[in-house]
């Protein structure tokens, strides 16, 4: 049997919002969770279950109120402030439900965002977002603006946009959520493919053609911030 490395664990971890306070939120409970290099694991629940909240602390927006979280082998909750947003800049590509593409800019600048914060030379950001907009067929468009451009191409400018740093992690908040079908399966090959390359991919869902592809490692239910089902890494 193939030993697996976990790329994220959390143990008994909680999260809070507004701690203490008479609007306390108590976001995630007891959550234990291993995902594995190379898997593609769902999470999925109902509106307000925790689901995006677990996605945030991986995606290391925050760390846990308490309890043990590492990502990529760093522990989250030793990380003052500073250090998590580099560290987030480096080691996870989030592709957001909405993509969050800035219209007036074009899709070469929208793809490089992510590395402006970092000081790389222009020279080197295109060199980067070059091969991405050739693998993703978008090399065609570069100098278009993000609103003439159609949905479909919207969505292969937000994956590249997700790879620019080459993150190990890749996150994705209901990615199919405004898709039809078509694009949905074309959302789902691109992130097969990203799987294939090595890369660990977490997503939330509900959508039967992410719940139900074959790629899918895991679908991890989740009901009032605890974990109900398949929190293991599969052997």
């Amino acid at each position: 049997m193939t030993i697996k490395i976990p790329q994220i664990e959390l143990s008994e971890v909680h999260k809070f919002y507004n701690q203490g306070q008479d609007n306390e939120v108590h976001a995630l409970k007891e959550i234990n969770l291993q995902v594995a290099e190379g898997e593609i694991v769902c999470l999925r629940g109902p509106s307000g279950s925790g689901k995006t909240t677990l996605l945030c602390l991986m995606g290391c927006v925050f760390g846990p109120s308490s309890g043990r979280a590492a990502v990529g082998g760093q522990q989250l909750q030793r990380m003052p402030d500073e250090y998590l947003t580099r560290y987030r800049r480096e080691t996870i590509g989030f592709i957001f439900q909405h993509f969050n593409i800035l219209p007036e800019l074009s899709v070469e600048q929208n793809i490089v965002l992510p590395l402006l914060p970092l000081g790389i030379s222009p020279k080197e950001r295109q060199q980067r977002a070059e091969p991405l907009m050739e693998r993703f067929g978008i090399e065609h468009r570069k100098l278009f603006k993000a609103s003439q451009i159609s949905g479909g191409e919207l969505q292969r400018v937000a994956i590249a946009r997700a790879l620019i740093n080459n993150p190990p992690i890749i996150l994705a908040d209901e990615p199919t959520a405004h898709l039809d079908s078509s694009r949905s399966n074309e959302l789902m090959d691109h992130l097969v493919t990203l799987r294939r390359d090595g890369k660990t991919i977490v997503l939330t869902s509900h959508d039967p053609l992410v719940t139900e592809h074959p790629e899918v490692t895991r679908v991890i239910d989740i009901q009032d911030g605890r974990i109900s089902c398949g929190g293991s890494i599969c052997s």
